[in-house]
């Protein structure tokens, strides 16, 4: 298969590749939801790792970002992305067969120290493959349906993951309570099978065309100093910097305290997680929509608040009885994922807007790998401060005390990040009355709609047979043939 870049790309290869891209989301969340988040907070649990290891694991995918440097290094000597992301991509998932092949041949090589090493490995090439693809997508999404895209791609990776979660903790539950010598089997069958999916989306990644870029020939010093001497970039950085340092700090955790503190089973974790999926699900299309017509800074200047406040919630939900804790971790879940898909978005959007597209790859690494920095330092400080307050602090504020001290610094850190976005300039910027505005006429309209059951659930039938007779296709075309831009051209 060859793996050249097209001098120039027609609007139906275009639209195959937006579907391409769609296969190797999925695929990709496949993979991720199998082996990152709660289920490896889990496997690392029964591993017996510390609160600093739990903060390791989940600082491994931003403290290797730096190695998009190679990205960088290899694309200005090659020009051609689809290449270097589809080999990262192979290199980055072959890993995840190693993990799961050597507990079923050697059973004493289940530790945490050998699953942080081969990780390691794992999110080192995904690196790689992260700063071609985002540059690559960069020329290939159009930008007038740049929001719309990836809220669509977002919304059915998550429905994915929500229905994949379900299962897996269900199963899960299950061996540990009957068959509790095969626990480590069952971990290491989800790393191959990811391993394995993983593989499907680099062979959907390799059919996906390629628009040939102007190849860059400056110095690779001179071409990352450069992003940062624009004032506008730099003060996106700075804020993304500090909002990623505020959400890493205390995140990773919150599965962690479910689980070792308040003593929620793992299906009871998996399940809040996947109502904030659901939550995330249906309202990431509204805020694509929102990002496409107002701004992708109003976007974060609600939603931040939002999530900022969970944090804070956090911190009296040990002294609640069970029967009012559930339904407030429930309610917590569902603004945090809502919030959450809202600020990902815009803040992906950001920056491939304000990125000038002949030198896209430079300036999205070079946010990608700052931000980095302090999103890998943040759940390592976490960890550390994590252990340091169950280990030596006496104060018990609201009860519990030691976890509500910790989840409040979170709070006050993204507080203060929130300042730094004032200053941050993005065209067709819009004053965020006007997007609340439409969000309070949509959610009333709703209301005043639901008591029209008989025609949603007759709009609903007709659109699951439509889906299921012609797949995701006939929706995404529904997506991409607006805006003026006609995928069926030639």
């Amino acid at each position: 298969m060859k793996l050249q870049p097209s001098d120039q790309l027609t609007n139906a290869q275009v639209k195959t590749g937006l579907h391409l891209i769609l296969k190797d989301g999925l695929a990709t969340e496949t993979m991720n939801t199998l082996t990152a988040g709660t289920f490896l907070v889990a496997i690392a649990l029964y591993m017996g790792a510390s609160n600093v290891q739990i903060g390791v694991l989940a600082a491994l995918p931003t403290l290797t970002s730096i190695f998009q440097l190679i990205s960088v290094w290899l694309v200005q000597k090659f020009n051609n992305r689809r290449a270097i992301t589809v080999t990262g991509a192979i290199c980055a998932r072959f890993p995840l067969l190693l993990i799961g092949i050597l507990p079923l041949l050697f059973s004493n090589t289940a530790s945490v120290g050998a699953l942080i090493f081969l990780l390691s490995f794992q999110y080192l090439f995904a690196a790689v493959a992260g700063g071609s693809w985002h540059s690559w997508m960069r020329d290939l999404i159009p930008q007038q349906i740049l929001g719309s895209y990836f809220s669509h791609r977002s919304r059915l990776m998550q429905i994915l993951s929500v229905t994949l979660s379900l299962l897996i903790a269900m199963s899960i539950d299950h061996i540990k309570a009957h068959y509790p010598q095969h626990e480590i089997t069952a971990y290491a069958c989800m790393f191959i099978i990811s391993g394995i999916t993983g593989m499907w989306g680099a062979y959907a990644l390799a059919r996906t065309p390629e628009p040939k870029s102007k190849p860059i020939h400056n110095n690779i010093a001179k071409l990352f100093g450069k992003p940062l001497t624009v004032p506008n970039f730099r003060k996106l950085l700075v804020f993304n910097s500090c909002w990623i340092f505020a959400f890493n700090l205390v995140t990773p955790f919150f599965a962690v305290y479910m689980m070792k503190t308040l003593g929620l089973p793992l299906l009871y974790v998996i399940c809040l997680n996947i109502v904030s999926q659901v939550s995330s699900i249906t309202s990431i299309k509204l805020w694509g929509s929102c990002s496409d017509r107002y701004s992708n800074k109003t976007i974060i200047r609600i939603c931040a608040p939002v999530y900022i406040a969970c944090i804070m919630a956090w911190s009296i939900v040990g002294i609640m009885s069970a029967a009012f804790m559930l339904p407030v971790l429930v309610i917590m879940h569902i603004l945090m994922g809502a919030s959450n898909a809202g600020i990902t978005l815009a803040l992906q959007n950001i920056g491939l807007k304000l990125a000038p597209a002949e030198e896209g790859i430079v300036y999205l690494v070079t946010k990608n790998i700052v931000t980095a920095v302090f999103s890998a330092t943040a759940p390592l400080i976490g960890g550390l401060l994590a252990d340091f307050f169950t280990s030596h602090f006496v104060i018990h504020l609201f009860g519990r005390g030691q976890w509500n001290l910790f989840f409040m610094a979170g709070a006050v850190v993204g507080v203060l990040s929130m300042k730094l976005l004032r200053s941050v300039r993005e065209e067709g910027e819009l004053d965020k009355k006007f997007l609340v505005a439409e969000l309070q006429h949509n959610f009333k309209k709703r209301v005043r709609n639901w008591h029209h059951m008989p025609i949603l659930r007759r709009y609903f039938y007709l659109r699951s047979a439509i889906v299921v007779k012609k797949g995701l296709h006939l929706e995404f075309d529904d997506l991409i043939e607006f805006k003026g831009w006609d995928p069926k051209k030639k």
